[in-house]
């Protein structure tokens, strides 16, 4: 059986600390998928021109926030990285080394929760928020292969992400009709394995510029959904929404 790729929700950094639906769902993670040989972890926190993998042998956890209880700067996730499949990925995408790269809250907090004993190669691979959806989800599709050498292929963003619309302090607050109507889209292209419409969600998904005002959060669902390979479908692993808007849904692909 391959090995499914997936898209979580990663949300904000303190979801670590605070219990939610979405915090019970990335900490059954790991039971929920076959135990993978190496994670290659597609963050929306990491952008480059290019796409960039990283050859840490041994990733540093990047606090990449400000503000946050001191709780969350104490945690580490120990890990060891990955340098050679990262080379190996490398020359399958084209893309540019990253010799000390550690891993950002979009790759460590999913990993931590759904594997804690952090004992999973990972590394990451950038994404590109000047392209478009469909660069990246041919370049999800270059590392297709990997599904069957049970590697998993992680896309980590959020599936509707406008931080001007979050209701703080409301973490039970109700979506807003617009976010229910992106989510509802979502799921549904998602399940019909729609191509064409992921990659021209901007035009085809109803609010779509409420839903994400800047693609980077997104196009990590693209890759991962690529790298299921051609005529893939997805399912929803889990959905909800916190801050009112904010969706936490994930999805598996294969």
């Amino acid at each position: 059986m391959s090995m499914p790729t997936v898209f979580v929700s990663h949300g904000a950094p303190t979801l670590i600390l605070q219990e939610s639906p979405a915090r019970t769902f990335l900490a059954s993670l790991g039971q929920l998928l076959p135990r993978p040989k190496a994670i290659v972890a597609v963050s929306a926190h990491w952008d480059t021109d290019v796409p960039a993998v990283s050859l840490a042998r041994r990733p540093d956890t990047i606090h990449d926030f400000y503000g946050f209880p001191d709780a969350l700067y104490r945690l580490r996730y120990a890990a060891p990285g990955a340098p050679e499949l990262a080379e190996r990925v490398a020359r399958l995408t084209g893309a540019a080394h990253d010799a000390h790269r550690g891993l950002d809250h979009g790759a460590w907090v999913p990993a931590m929760l759904g594997w804690p004993e952090a004992d999973i190669p990972i590394f990451q691979l950038s994404v590109q928020p000047e392209q478009d959806p469909a660069h990246h989800i041919a370049l999800g599709r270059k590392l297709s292969a990997l599904r069957e050498e049970d590697i998993l292929v992680m896309g980590s963003g959020s599936a509707t992400h406008n931080l001007r619309a979050l209701v703080r302090g409301g973490a039970a607050s109700e979506p807003e009709p617009w976010a229910r109507e992106f989510d509802d889209w979502l799921v549904d292209t998602v399940e019909k394995g729609d191509e064409a419409a992921l990659a021209d969600y901007r035009a085809r998904a109803p609010n779509a510029v409420d839903a994400h005002p800047t693609d980077e959060h997104f196009l990590p669902l693209h890759v991962a959904y690529g790298a299921a390979g051609e005529g893939a479908r997805g399912r929803a692993l889990h959905r909800s929404f916190t801050l009112g808007n904010l969706s936490m849904a994930s999805y598996a692909f294969g």
